[in-house]
């Protein structure tokens, strides 16, 4: 009794004698409690009760049992704040729920690429047909495409064109990927102001089409080709494709340069927000403004991508063709888009412009007033001396 008491009486117990003391209560042999003092208050834990005949006493429980049942009932709150990642964001149109009529190996392919800012179609047509390819004559209306047919085939049912826009794109319509390579090659010589080629190839725009019975159509992302037509009309319609497809592929590559505009200047508000100085020089600030109103000039004056052009004036079934491949590669909501970045881009340069202006009258002023102290230091030097 009186080594019990002894033994109650103690302040604090060695780790080595706590935990023996916990293996002996939970393995129940020596289920008498026994008292802690008020100087070492007993170690409680949310959720955990202690077993039936043992309520009131002080219980230590060992690591191991504490990690296998904060494993089994607890588990870890999110973050405030926190989001999971988003997948990456495409500016291809969604094609889910849209199964082709056919596989894809019973299908032919169309691709886009926009490979500079300008083609020069006379010394390109000149230099393809020296090459062995051949021109098909279009509408006179049509002056900003040269179409060229070739014998080099990727599919034997159908004939292989290509279609050069003068504002820097080429489509090819069932033409062997050789071809195609070669073709490339050829285009070089002939671009001005070519865009890097691994933007060219990331930036393209691929659809699958094949021929059928019925008027032409765009259905379920494929092109549809009537068989019923005669060649003439039959290239027509693959211009109206072609030429929707021309307008996305251009605007994917001026929307990547908008987005590297957008991340010249992404530090400026921040440093303007922590009261810290702008390191620009005014050189640097009319660069900015100048791609800025080179971009919004090529999207909005020099393209096609706010007006319907005028050759599908006196056509309606081409129109309609045009229109709705427009409206699948969703090019006017990527242009209202693309100019709601361009409207806040403007405002954040002529922020900038309106800062350094305010520096460079600052620092007028102060010369001025610098020049007066001097002319008033030598006057008083005058009627001192």
């Amino acid at each position: 009794m009186f080594l019990r008491a002894l033994w109650s009486r103690r302040a604090v117990l060695r780790p080595a004698e706590r935990f023996r003391i916990a293996s002996s209560v939970l393995c129940g042999s020596d289920p008498r409690p026994r008292a802690v003092s008020s100087e070492a208050p007993p170690l409680q834990l949310r959720g955990l009760h202690p077993p039936t005949g043992l309520a009131g006493s002080a219980r230590f429980y060992s690591s191991s049992i504490v990690k296998s049942v904060l494993k089994s009932g607890l588990k870890p709150a999110a973050l405030p704040g926190k989001r999971a990642p988003k997948g990456p964001r495409t500016k291809q149109p969604s094609r889910a729920n849209q199964p082709s009529l056919k596989q894809d190996e019973d299908m032919m392919q169309c691709i886009a690429f926009a490979t500079a800012d300008q083609y020069h179609l006379p010394t390109l047509c000149h230099d393809l047909t020296s090459h062995g390819f051949y021109e098909i004559d279009l509408p006179r209306d049509a002056s900003n495409v040269l179409v060229i047919s070739t014998d080099m085939t990727a599919k034997p049912d159908d004939d292989a064109l290509m279609f050069f826009f003068r504002e820097g794109s080429v489509v090819f319509w069932n033409v062997e990927e050789r071809t195609m390579k070669q073709v490339m090659r050829v285009l070089e010589h002939h671009e001005i102001q070519p865009y890097e080629v691994a933007l060219v190839h990331w930036e393209n725009e691929e659809i699958n089409y094949m021929l059928g019975e019925g008027n032409t159509r765009l259905e379920r992302g494929d092109f549809l080709l009537s068989v019923d037509i005669d060649q003439q009309e039959a290239v027509l319609e693959k211009f109206a494709f072609s030429n929707a497809l021309c307008l996305s592929v251009k605007l994917a590559i001026w929307e990547v340069a908008l987005d590297n505009f957008v991340d010249s200047i992404q530090s400026i508000p921040e440093t303007l927000k922590s009261g810290k100085r702008i390191r620009l020089s005014s050189a640097e600030v009319m660069q900015k403004i100048g791609e800025l109103f080179t971009l919004r000039h090529c999207i909005n004056l020099r393209s096609d991508l706010l007006i319907t052009p005028d050759f599908y004036w006196d056509r309606e079934n081409l129109e309609k063709l045009y229109e709705k491949t427009c409206q699948f590669l969703s090019i006017n909501r990527r242009v209202n888009v693309v100019n709601e970045k361009l409207e806040h881009c403007s405002q954040l340069t002529d922020l900038m412009r309106s800062h350094l202006s305010e520096k460079h009258s600052l620092r007028l002023e102060w010369m001025i007033v610098i020049l007066i102290t001097i002319e008033v230091m030598f006057e008083l030097a005058k009627m001192i001396f």
